[in-house]
């Protein structure tokens, strides 16, 4: 069955061109970027779907040498901090809690323990596939306290809001959320904030511009003017936003565009961010290895208080350092690879690892054991 906007861009042919194209346009041994003169072109993928969808597709392999990607932070788990990741596991050893989480949480060391090793202590932990599975879940169980992982971006922030709405509506008063959700744009200022982060152009994330719109990161490009394309997650989506980008440094005239035409559109989905903001507000929020960035958190407004975790059970959160020796938080912010850490594929591997990029499924230190670097 050919799937229509999948399909053509998987085409192998139509890859292939624009690989020619991209190597024909950086032919030069140096070329001018836009903010230095360097041999390198070094361009960030901002979301993990596209840092798989690289190294499944080889991509990094075909590309000249004077292109260098990097994975930002755009894993929703890589860049939860540590003291969320506790607090996870203190609520999950509550009596009578049934704590809910994607799959990707389970694994993730915290500083005494992790999800994983609470349920295999026995503790109530469910893995899900849909927040509104917990309202069942809850309606199900009313003497015991369902408590859902909340860790996301903006794509996944809206479905939660609606979970809490709808657990309002019916009354569902045994069901609870610790929300770590993130905002990307934030993150994109803290980045160009940062001594020694050295990026010349954005592959911006396809699945939360599809909530934001473009429109959502135009006040990042205008004070930054850091080439910007928005792309799927195909490898023609993926050559195309790299052919872009190299094309806007090249010209010295930086721009913010969409790659992404089929899913994306100026303002984005208005509703799903009226229902997030409705249930949620910005706050100031911890990212593993960036630190506290300004208003880059989302918190649940007071009027939904009773659906706050941390309140319900008197948790309150801890400063913990990362795990000693991970380089997780400078490969998230593209200051250095996963072989550049002293731990990968030694002490950190995917079945005993020491930092999150290891555990997720959208991790950079995952897919480089994985694909061997390709």
């Amino acid at each position: 069955m050919v799937l229509k906007y999948v399909h053509e861009y998987r085409d192998g042919d139509l890859a292939k061109g624009l690989i020619e194209v991209i190597k024909e346009n950086l032919s030069s041994a140096r070329f001018r970027s836009i903010n230095k003169q360097d041999a390198k072109l070094r361009l960030m993928e901002v979301c993990g779907t596209h840092t798989m969808s690289i190294f499944r597709h080889g991509i990094r392999s075909v590309l000249p040498d004077n292109i260098e990607l990097l994975s930002g932070p755009g894993c929703p788990v890589c860049v939860t901090a540590q003291q969320d990741i506790d607090a996870f596991v203190d609520l999950a050893m509550i009596k009578d809690v049934i704590l809910t989480t994607f799959g990707d949480l389970i694994k993730v060391p915290g500083t005494f323990s992790s999800l994983q090793k609470e349920k295999a202590s026995g503790k109530d932990i469910r893995i899900i596939y849909s927040v509104f599975d917990c309202l069942e879940i809850a309606a199900a169980n009313p003497d015991k306290e369902v408590v859902f992982c909340g860790v996301g971006f903006e794509t996944t922030t809206p479905t939660v809001a609606a979970s809490i709405l709808m657990a309002a509506e019916r009354g569902i008063e045994n069901f609870s959320v610790h929300s770590a959700h993130k905002l990307t744009p934030p993150a994109l200022s803290a980045l160009m904030e940062t001594q020694g982060v050295d990026i010349d152009g954005f592959i911006l994330p396809g699945h939360v511009s599809v909530i934001t719109g473009i429109n959502g990161y135009r006040d990042v490009f205008e004070k930054y003017r850091v080439p910007s394309v928005i792309a799927g997650f195909e490898p023609v989506d993926i050559l195309k936003a790299i052919l872009i980008l190299a094309k806007q440094n090249i010209s010295g005239i930086p721009k913010l565009e969409n790659g992404y035409e089929r899913a994306v559109s100026e303002e984005g989905n208005p509703k799903a961010r009226h229902i997030m903001n409705q249930v949620f507000e910005p706050d100031d929020s911890v990212w593993r290895g960036i630190g506290k960035i300004p208003q880059s958190g989302m918190k649940l407004k007071d009027i939904y208080s009773k659906f706050n975790a941390l309140e319900k059970f008197g948790i309150e959160l801890k400063q913990r350092p990362e795990p000693a020796g991970c380089a997780c938080g400078q490969i998230l912010m593209g200051l250095k690879t996963p072989q550049q850490c002293v731990m990968y594929g030694k002490r950190c591997t995917p079945a005993d690892p020491v930092g999150p990029c290891m555990v997720s499924s959208e991790g950079s230190c995952a897919a480089y054991y994985r694909y061997k670097g390709c």
